[in-house]
């Protein structure tokens, strides 16, 4: 027979938040692994907050919800706290209950101000590679470098002289801004809007923005980021942070770093050698010689690292195209850094959870 198509809400409901989501839900995994390292991280999150006062949002709420916003691209704090009102998915993620209010989202953000002075990206993160060396999925010999350009969240109008008057715009929310003829550079002009972004063009063949540089330092055997940096963009940035990232592994043994064409150069060559790390680098043969000779591709390991060293732009893909980075919503080397460290986390325990899964 036909059912009834009853309109009256029914006022209570008896079943509980664990019970509505299924048991084969992809955000399960997840969710332990995030609850097991937010343990760990309880006794910093306890150094950021006074003993006295009213109660805040709880530190371990914060980086669920933030997490939420990255795995599901939700663009602002304000789509976010919608979603959290009436989608029981994420209240069960996050902690909350079904009839627990929802946070305003300037609040939100306020609070989300103390996890960045208290760089909890940068632990949660390193509590994330920790989770994954402890699997023994991760290589201590074999890594990869590359930097990525994010573009900041300022208009090439915001672009002005440093020494320029400054006065009011003829139209605050569009200004007429005429600046054919202008050479533009970053010693003479900063960005009145995010005075942290640089002037940057990918080659002869792209426009000039304001730019980021992220940068990272993927582990080849599984493909998982184990550490990175944010600057910046300039032409230096990607072999300056290249050899930061790999000193803080070679300390601990000899290693191999892979990297693409750019990275080519005499000078970073020397220093990684100087560093003990074998350079793997691209040979860049274009109109001139490459740094690197028969001693080091002949050997099978150099056709190895060419072939791996490719997946770090899977890590660049995910966190433009779902991690909300293809143009960042922060402004500030300090903020925009801390999604960018934040969204490396989230993308190695997606990754973890991929590899789980995998038949062993």
């Amino acid at each position: 027979m036909r059912g009834d198509d009853e309109r009256q809400a029914s006022v209570w409901s008896y079943i509980p938040l664990e019970q509505r989501v299924p048991v084969d839900h992809p955000l399960r995994p997840l969710r332990a692994m995030v609850d097991a390292i937010l343990i760990e991280l309880s006794p910093q999150f306890e150094r950021l907050y006074a003993r006295v006062g009213r109660p805040s949002i709880a530190p371990e709420r914060l980086v669920r919800a933030l997490l939420l916003q990255v795995l599901y691209s939700v663009r602002s704090e304000r789509l976010l706290m919608e979603q959290l009102d009436y989608n029981l998915l994420f209240r069960w993620f996050v902690g909350l209950q079904a009839d627990d209010p929802i946070w305003d989202a300037t609040v939100f953000t306020k609070n989300r101000q103390r996890l960045l002075e208290g760089d909890i990206a940068r632990a949660f993160f390193e509590r994330v590679v920790t989770e994954a060396r402890r699997r023994g999925v991760l290589s201590d010999e074999h890594f990869t470098v590359d930097g990525t350009l994010i573009e900041a969240w300022a208009s090439l109008k915001s672009f002005k002289r440093k020494d320029a008057p400054g006065g009011p715009p003829d139209d605050p929310g569009n200004p007429t801004v005429n600046f054919h003829g202008e050479r533009r550079s970053n010693a003479t002009h900063a960005s009145t809007t995010d005075p942290d972004a640089r002037l940057f063009r990918k080659g002869d063949a792209h426009e000039a923005k304001l730019y980021y540089q992220g940068h990272v330092l993927m582990d080849n055997r599984a493909g998982l980021a184990v550490d990175g940096s944010l600057t910046p963009a300039s032409g230096f940035a990607e072999r300056d942070q290249g050899l930061l990232l790999a000193a803080r592994r070679a300390a601990r043994r000899r290693i191999t770093l892979g990297a693409d064409k750019s990275y080519d150069t005499r000078d970073f060559v020397a220093a990684l050698r100087g560093l003990a790390v074998t350079p793997h680098v691209a040979q860049h043969t274009t109109k001139r010689a490459s740094a690197l000779d028969r001693r080091t591709t002949r050997h099978p390991g150099y056709e190895v690292s060419q072939r791996r060293r490719k997946r770090i732009e899977e890590i660049f893909g995910w966190l433009k195209t779902v991690g909300l980075l293809r143009k960042t919503r922060h402004r500030g080397v300090a903020r925009v850094g801390w999604m960018f460290t934040f969204g490396l986390a989230v993308y190695n325990l997606v990754r973890l959870r991929t590899l789980a899964a995998q038949p062993t």
